[in-house]
């Protein structure tokens, strides 16, 4: 006979739903998994054997052919183990026949134990898209599985948790809905920021908008501090965004850690990332796994030391930056991943850290050689280009005695600017100011004729690109958001050019 059970697999964060068939036959007792089965799949028989022995059930002394359909789709992952199991049993008539609407998942240890699996969330999405109504998964697996709707999740400990509810002996309490998650970031308070008012505000701006930030300034002067606090002032994922975030740590096992997250992703990869480690990939003949960039997807993506990351690997951002997504072509699939970060970087303005200062023993040339490491349509890429003052002796004696702003003060401007955003871009798919497209440029972006004037005399003097052009636009919309001004006057222009340092400096152009 042929026996049938349902399960799933994943291609980058989407699901899609397995058929799998077990048919028993005459012949030397074999077992033999076809379907474009990887190794990890292939190697389901040996464990299935000895649970099978080990949950006293029979091994059936005849030939068994397992097939996963799609046959044409390259099955990977431990995820089949329990239901090949139960396709098993029931081929051989040791259990009845589960009900056509229920599925499993579900990688199997020797002792029938059931082990976590990657992709859950997503994979119950594709499930209940298919029409399933109830799903059994590793009981590790819940608290990422409870963000599953309209479908029913049973988390089981180990086989005979499985057999015993099929059976209906012992019954399994399904998921219950997830926990509500206290959003605030748990990371460093900018009351702990000593001056460097100018920065507050620039990161202000870029929390506000969405904006991706460079900070340039001399070892000690506070970037890595200032960092560390930003995600403090950023607003709450709303529950659609926590479920992509949930979805694309869940492809990489980090399932469960996403949905206990407390505030926005923050990635802070080492300089020495290569290429396929920050925008994704993975071994020869393998599905390509997220990197840095999809897993900073609604959150922020940390990059010290700026200079020294290899250009291969900051060039690998331009494309994201824009689209908010990258494409990575294997032989074995093609695979989008979300990748809408906000990036913050940091870096030294040159080799020695103290341009500007008598302490730089840096030649100009040496100084844009430096620079030069960031190529320019990079630069045209990041929003805000801030320059990072070093701390001053007056404000590391006042510590203790001077109360500097918290980042609850600061969050609570933010979230008002970003109210402003969420009623301005209603019924449509524009989160913040920095992912407004050109074509609402001149509707959302209304200026003065003052400001108008203002922008053109900079556009003239700093030649400045198009691109360039677009980011103080929009860097200018969020300041006068923050304003509760509904046009941008000549005054926001201003604070937009002055974070294009860069620009300023004639060092942008590569």
């Amino acid at each position: 006979m042929v026996a049938t059970c349902h399960s799933a697999g994943i291609i980058g964060i989407s699901g899609y739903p397995v058929i799998v068939e077990c048919f028993n036959s005459t012949g030397l007792p074999r077992l033999d998994i076809v379907g474009l089965p990887s190794r990890a799949v292939s190697e389901s028989a040996e464990r299935v054997r000895a649970v099978m022995k080990i949950c006293d059930f029979e091994w059936p002394t005849c030939r068994l052919t397992v097939n996963l359909a799609p046959a044409d789709t390259k099955k990977e992952g431990a995820v089949y183990d329990l239901p090949i199991f139960i396709a098993i049993l029931t081929a051989t008539s040791q259990i009845s026949a589960p009900q056509d609407k229920i599925a499993f998942l579900g990688e199997l240890s020797l002792s029938g134990e059931l082990r976590p699996i990657k992709g859950v969330l997503s994979m119950l999405l594709a499930l209940r898209d298919a029409g399933k109504k109830e799903v059994f998964v590793p009981f590790q697996n819940a608290e990422e599985a409870a963000y599953a709707e309209d479908i029913k999740v049973y988390p089981a400990k180990n086989v005979k948790e499985v057999i015993a509810h099929l059976m209906k002996k012992e019954q399994i309490e399904s998921c219950p809905p997830p926990k509500p998650t206290e959003d605030f970031a748990s990371g460093m308070d900018f009351s702990n920021v000593l001056g460097q008012n100018a920065v507050r505000r620039a990161l202000e701006i870029a929390a506000a908008g969405s904006h991706s930030a460079l900070l340039s300034g001399p070892p000690g002067s506070g970037k890595s501090l200032v960092a560390k606090c930003f995600s403090t002032i950023l607003p709450p994922m709303t529950p659609q965004e926590r479920l992509e975030v949930i979805r694309i740590w869940s492809v990489d096992g980090e399932g469960t850690k996403a949905a206990r997250m407390a505030g926005r992703p923050f990635r802070a990869p080492h300089h020495t990332v290569s290429a396929a480690s920050m925008s994704g990939g993975g071994s020869a003949g393998r599905l390509p796994i997220p990197g840095e960039i999809s897993l900073a997807h609604r959150g922020v993506l940390f990059l010290d030391e700026l200079p020294e990351f290899r250009s291969d690997v900051l060039e690998t951002l331009r494309q994201p930056i824009e689209d908010g997504e990258v494409t990575i072509s294997r032989v074995s699939a093609k695979v989008t991943y979300p990748a809408k970060f906000q990036l913050l970087a940091a870096m030294n303005p040159c080799k020695c850290g103290y341009y500007g200062t008598s302490r730089c023993k840096c030649s100009e040339e040496s100084v844009r050689r430096y620079l030069r490491k960031l190529s320019g349509p990079l630069m045209d890429r990041i929003d805000l280009q801030v320059a990072v003052q070093p701390v001053q002796y007056e404000a590391l004696a006042a510590r203790g005695k001077r109360e500097e702003e918290s980042s609850e003060k600061i969050r609570n401007r933010v979230l008002g600017a970003r109210e402003i955003q969420k009623e301005r871009y209603k019924n449509t798919n524009i989160s913040a100011n920095a992912e407004l497209p050109l074509d609402r440029l001149a509707k959302d972006c209304p200026m003065t004729d003052a400001a108008q004037k203002m922008l053109e005399q900079s556009f003239e003097r700093l030649g400045m690109t198009a691109r360039a052009y677009d980011r103080i636009l929009r860097v200018s919309r969020t300041i006068a958001d923050l304003d509760a001004s509904e046009v941008i006057d000549a005054v926001h222009i201003a604070e937009a050019i002055q974070y294009r340092q860069l620009d300023r400096l004639g060092l942008s152009d590569g």
